[in-house]
């Protein structure tokens, strides 16, 4: 029986270690995020795709309590973490997105960001424009990727041209700039795991 309830806590010990080392993995991008975005107290942003609100939660820290959070999914039970994280951490406001439409307000945003979500959008067009749309004057989008490998599937609804799981940087800076967006700096470095290896690349609304 002893032997048993060490054991659970050896493992209830791990399973902390690692959802603390993923946090901390999140924090680290959230803090990178705040830097190339220039979030200043009371700004608004916006992240699109959250899914488990990891990056939402330390964005919504890091704005402080006079600023604003939008966190946008499609998926239904995503939706409804989110719901949940809101209540707990009341600068986020939850918005449920379309595949064409980000359903933001129109110029709502200091600046908006997604992470892994570009290359699995089936009308990117669409969503680029609803982004720029969505944006302040000058506002800032950055876009967390990844590169395809050959090997891997492309998801199912997007351009072929995405060539496999992930989106060449080279053609999803084509669409952004055909939308209306300029390129401000492009990080090499981003943090990567033995899964993803990420690139970000951040975005400025041109004038029109």
């Amino acid at each position: 029986m002893l032997r048993r309830s060490l054991i659970i806590l050896l493992a209830l010990s791990v399973l902390d270690v690692g959802l603390c080392a993923e946090q901390n993995s999140y924090q680290e991008e959230a803090d990178r995020l705040a830097t190339l975005l220039n979030w200043q107290p009371s700004d608004v942003v916006a992240e699109i795709g959250a899914k488990g609100g990891q990056l939402t939660f330390a964005a919504a820290q890091l704005v402080g309590s006079t600023g604003k959070v939008y966190s946008t999914e499609l998926d239904v039970e995503a939706l409804a973490h989110l719901e949940e994280l809101a209540t707990k951490q009341k600068n986020i406001t939850v918005v449920k997105a379309a595949e064409s439409e980000t359903n933001l307000p129109p110029t709502c945003c200091d600046s908006i960001f997604m992470r892994l979500v570009y290359h699995h959008l089936t009308r990117p067009s669409e969503i680029d424009a609803s982004l720029f749309r969505s944006l302040k004057p000058s506002g800032r989008l950055a876009v967390i990727d990844e590169e395809p490998s050959k090997e891997s599937i492309v998801p199912e609804g997007v351009p072929a041209n995405r060539i496999g799981h992930g989106v060449p940087q080279k053609v999803m800076i084509g669409e952004l700039v055909s939308a209306g967006f300029e390129v401000e700096t492009v990080s090499k470095d981003w943090p990567r795991d033995e899964f993803h290896q990420m690139y970000c690349v951040v975005f400025r609304k041109k004038k029109r």
